[in-house]
């Protein structure tokens, strides 16, 4: 009994020592910014497992969700209301595509990289993106595999 309860103290030590250790990103939704209109502000992010991202809603009409078939295998999916900031912690290490619903078909969309090696890269070739949304992916996964 003695060994099992100082595993779990160690256990437990252990965990709070990791999450001491996450950070947590800021990534704004703008109708403007520098890259262009519509855009999430920084659209590309490579964190490590246990970081949380706080979307902010810096100007109306924007949300945050994720893209269906785009986040990795066990990953949860996660969904904003327009006007909500929600902060959402990633621990399963992949590559995370993200969307703002309203304005999906003009772009406005980012990638979350969680680890250093994202296993889930090939399900974008087989995504049905819109033609801006699909530019964008292509271009944060061409700077990834270099």
């Amino acid at each position: 009994m003695r060994v099992f309860q100082t595993l779990t103290f160690a256990a437990t030590l252990l965990a709070s020592v990791s999450t001491a250790w996450a950070e947590t990103h800021e990534v704004r939704m703008l109708n403007r910014g520098e890259t262009g209109a519509m855009v999430f502000e920084p659209a590309f992010l490579q964190i490590a497992p246990g970081d949380s991202v706080r979307f902010v809603a810096a100007e109306p009409g924007h949300n945050a969700e994720s893209i269906k078939d785009l986040i990795p295998e066990g990953a949860k999916p996660f969904k904003g209301r327009v006007n909500e900031e929600i902060e959402v912690t990633f621990e399963i290490e992949g590559a995370y595509a993200y969307k703002c619903a309203p304005h999906y078909s003009m772009g406005m969309v980012g990638l979350i990289v969680v680890g250093r090696n994202p296993a889930n890269l090939d399900a974008f070739a087989k995504a049905r993106l819109p033609p801006l949304a699909l530019a964008r992916y292509t271009d944060w996964l061409a700077k990834l595999r270099q």
